[in-house]
């Protein structure tokens, strides 16, 4: 990828709507399951667009969503919790051990 190209990305996650709660952020995350692949697709309206390949059942998606932010992020999944929309699309997820900024770099760097 180009550097402008990059820049363009790390652009687009500068979008990205990240709140800090003491040494903790927090992150509006909107998910599609059963995609062709799982992926960090990008932000929209400061909300992170993930796609899953695991179906929204019996807790396959949010396990497999919490795995992929943690690679993603660099850290521990058990960093990561579900703060809202468990059972829904539209999700709030806090994660402890980064910064809002380490996040949307990390983040862009993981969008495929």
């Amino acid at each position: 990828m180009a550097s402008d190209e990059r820049e363009g990305v790390v652009g687009e996650f500068d979008r990205l709507t990240v709140s800090e709660r003491g040494d903790r952020v927090r992150i509006s995350v909107h998910v599609r399951p059963r995609s062709s692949r799982s992926a960090i697709l990008g932000v929209r309206e400061g909300v992170l667009e993930v796609a899953l390949t695991a179906p929204p059942a019996d807790g396959e998606a949010n396990s497999e969503l919490l795995g992929l932010l943690a690679k993603s992020l660099g850290v521990r999944r058990g960093d990561l919790t579900i703060i809202t929309g468990a059972s829904g699309r539209n999700k709030l997820i806090e994660a402890n051990g980064v910064s809002p900024d380490d996040a949307r770099v990390r983040l862009a760097k993981a969008k495929r």
